[in-house]
């Protein structure tokens, strides 16, 4: 039982901390289980996507990273902006 339980366990803490910085919940739940103390360290210490910088589409609007070189809402090819938005806040 306790071979089920701990990997499910860091699993889901993993999974937690890993959506709580901007990132998928079920990647991070992967890992995780798969390997459980390293998972939660690596989330632990990996950048928080939710303070990145983004960028406004000019064609819809759409806020994307600043990595982002295509909207993915209306395929717009965008340059490099003169302008930044400032990060998301978390819960946006």
């Amino acid at each position: 039982m306790q071979y089920v339980a701990i990997p499910l366990l860091f699993g889901f803490l993993t999974g937690f901390a890993g959506k709580r910085k901007g990132s998928s919940f079920l990647i991070w739940f992967l890992v995780g289980a798969v390997v459980p103390v390293i998972g939660l360290v690596a989330v632990l210490f990996s950048r928080n996507e939710n303070d990145d910088p983004r960028r406004e589409c000019p064609r819809c609007g759409n806020l994307l990273p600043i990595t982002a070189q295509v909207c993915l809402r209306c395929g717009e090819d965008m340059e490099y902006p003169d302008e930044l938005v400032a990060p998301k806040a978390y819960g946006d």
